[in-house]
């Protein structure tokens, strides 16, 4: 036996039942009853009439107990070493204590800015040593449009 679902309540339509609806499109609507078909012209969402298959749907409800309980996954946490620390080198840093990772921090810390004056003082040096190169005494200042190659200023030579 053919059944048909209502377009717009979802309910079954049984053979010899229901009212058929043919849009200008050639779009078939098939309607349970005179209710439903006049719901439908008069553009009503059907998600919005409490006794439709779609609201009911939509606002669970009569669906049993087994059904509506879905199994949660239990979300598997994985260990995965990072770019530049293997997972050894992670599992190591972990597991230290406080004490001694604020201990391995300061030393490293220490280490850094002593590396960054050391490299802050050579390049001192060798900027005094280029300057000493270029003559010992100071180039005289020359100014942006003087350096661009404008015409110095005319001293007036009268007065």
């Amino acid at each position: 036996m053919r059944t048909y679902d209502d377009t717009f309540s979802g309910t079954k339509i049984y053979p010899g039942k229901g009212k058929l609806y043919v849009r200008g499109d050639s779009k078939i609507f098939r309607f349970q009853n005179g209710k439903t078909e006049s719901l439908f012209l008069q553009r009503k969402n059907p998600r919005r009439i409490a006794w439709t298959v779609l609201f009911r749907r939509q606002h669970k409800k009569g669906i049993t107990e087994e059904a509506a309980k879905k199994r949660t996954r239990r979300t598997v946490k994985h260990q995965r070493a990072i770019v530049g620390a293997s997972l050894d080198v992670i599992k190591e840093r972990r597991s230290m204590r406080p004490e001694a990772r604020t201990a391995a921090r300061q030393q490293a810390i220490k280490e850094g800015k002593e590396k960054k004056a050391e490299a802050e003082s050579k390049k001192k040096a060798e900027k005094a040593k280029s300057a000493s190169k270029s003559g010992g005494g100071q180039a005289p200042k020359v100014s942006k449009q003087q350096a661009r190659g404008a015409p110095s200023k005319v001293q007036a030579t009268t007065r």
